[in-house]
């Protein structure tokens, strides 16, 4: 399987100030590959993207902490992210995937290394099936950790009840991976929006690559989105840069052109300043 594109080298600065203690909810660490070895049914295969990689760029970017979501092409192994983790300090986050029969310390050492979440990839796989969330979700409650879904709500039957019956709070990929050209008033999209507002689940504005049908920044068909997601429940959304932008079928964006979005799409700096600190530091404990 040939190696993904990597992420742009010379990432530049956002055109705005980015507010202290700003967090990227959404990023992933690959390899090295001959360390942290991909699983055979994966996807895809990236290119190495490692931890002072990723620091690098948010010095640039001007961001202080990140999110390290648990890619698919590692199945149930954690050892990538744990590394990561464990090296990352007190200004990083995980979401992992775990095995269904994870136990109880495993958990708990994963908490202690800055986990707050279980990642759940209906579209992709690469992990437990949606119908063990209920169970873990159960059994990380006590922890204060949520349930990451990354699935397409356009095309998702019984979104509103599956979120609902979760026992855990939850996080929406890529807001909602609906397709740009749906448009706001999609039913599933509007479902989402209805969730927000009752603060039944959060959603992440990131990856607007995936939802284009553009192929440079700004992607303006994806603009309408994240305006709705922002209008509905600007206090349960938070922003990812999801470096390295593995697998999209788009040329590679540079990382300041992507986070410049947020200029549009939250153009009042309160509001902004809420996305990027306050609503962070709420989820995932900062």
């Amino acid at each position: 399987m040939p190696l993904c594109a990597s992420a742009d080298p010379n990432p530049r600065a956002p055109r705005f100030r980015v507010p202290d203690n700003a967090v990227d909810c959404h990023a992933h660490i690959f390899g090295p590959a001959q360390k942290y070895p991909y699983a055979p049914g994966r996807n895809y295969t990236p290119p190495d993207a490692s931890l002072p990689d990723y620091r690098r760029v948010l010095g640039i970017l001007g961001v202080k902490r990140g999110v390290l979501v648990q890619p698919s092409v590692y199945g149930f192994g954690t050892d990538c992210l744990i590394d990561a983790l464990g090296r990352a300090g007190p200004d990083f986050r995980g979401v992992a995937v775990v095995h269904p029969q994870c136990g109880d310390d495993e958990l708990d050492r994963l908490h202690a290394l800055g986990v707050r979440g279980l990642r759940f990839n209906v579209l992709f796989g690469g992990g437990a099936a949606l119908n063990e969330a209920w169970e873990l979700g159960r059994r990380i409650r006590r922890l204060g950790w949520h349930i990451q879904l990354l699935l397409d709500v356009s095309a998702f039957d019984g979104f509103s009840a599956l979120v609902g019956d979760l026992p855990a709070p939850v996080v929406i990929d890529h807001m909602g991976h609906v397709p740009a050209d749906l448009g706001a008033g999609n039913a599933g999209f509007q479902t989402l929006l209805a969730l927000l507002r009752e603060r039944r689940c959060w959603v992440k504005l990131s990856a607007p690559y995936r939802l284009t049908r553009m192929s440079h920044p700004p992607y303006s068909d994806v603009a309408p989105l994240a305006k709705a997601l922002v209008g509905a429940a600007p206090d349960q959304c938070v922003w990812g840069s999801d470096w390295p932008h593995p697998q999209i079928r788009v040329p590679m964006p540079n990382d300041g052109d992507l986070m410049d979005h947020l200029l549009d799409w939250i153009p009042d700096e309160d509001m902004r300043r809420r996305v990027l600190v306050d609503n962070p530091a709420r989820l995932y404990g900062f």
